[in-house]
């Protein structure tokens, strides 16, 4: 019997027969990308991230940005097309979606992305914001070893965004952000069973 795979587990690139086109509204505007199977919500904007990208903030104008865990890249591309100085760094495990967000940004004119996995992000690298729909479902050990890793990367007066399900614990990962990190956790909005977490130091 074949293993389940997960949106994410690495992977290879998408063929060209796999992929297939997409339009949708990105940024106010009307974008065709790039998606293909075995990546997460391969047929559009996941309900999540679409919340998330309603109630944050615009992105500063410059600086540094991380969508962590970018898939096909909605959110990397939503930061690059509203902030055009902005340096967005777009991090996965899986080199499908990796690939899928390198060419997603290069179609869109977005020359300011860059697509890693995570060990390739220099280890001095810091945010001035992080945007990002964490992958609850990698289980709770594994999504705070992630979170650990990258929220002590803000810098000084950044800011981390995260948008996670009521259902899937955004109450106790909240308490969990502020008591194990160190770091403040505020509820900022609340929308169709979802919680979207401002991080700040």
């Amino acid at each position: 019997m074949r293993p389940v795979e997960h949106y994410f587990t690495a992977d290879e690139p998408a063929t060209q027969a796999e992929r297939r086109p997409l339009r949708l509204i990105l940024a106010g505007r009307e974008v065709t990308v790039e998606t293909a199977g075995g990546i997460f919500s391969p047929g559009g904007l996941d309900k999540a991230t679409a919340i998330l990208l309603d109630e944050v903030p615009a992105p500063p104008l410059s600086g540094n940005a991380l969508d962590l865990g970018c898939g096909w890249g909605p959110i990397a591309l939503t930061v690059a097309l509203r902030s055009p100085d902005l340096d967005v760094t777009a991090v996965d495990v899986s080199e499908r979606a990796l690939d899928l967000t390198r060419r997603n940004a290069a179609a869109l004119g977005c020359d300011r992305v860059t697509a890693l996995r995570p060990e390739d992000v220099p280890a001095e690298a810091s945010f001035d914001v992080i945007w990002s729909n964490p992958p609850i479902r990698i289980g709770k050990a594994a999504l705070h070893e992630l979170l650990r890793t990258w929220l002590p990367r803000l810098s000084p007066d950044g800011e981390a965004w995260l948008v996670v399900g009521k259902n899937l614990g955004a109450d106790s990962l909240q308490r969990w952000v502020e008591g194990e990190l160190g770091l403040r956790c505020t509820r900022e909005g609340s929308s169709k069973g979802f919680r979207v977490l401002r991080v700040t130091r």
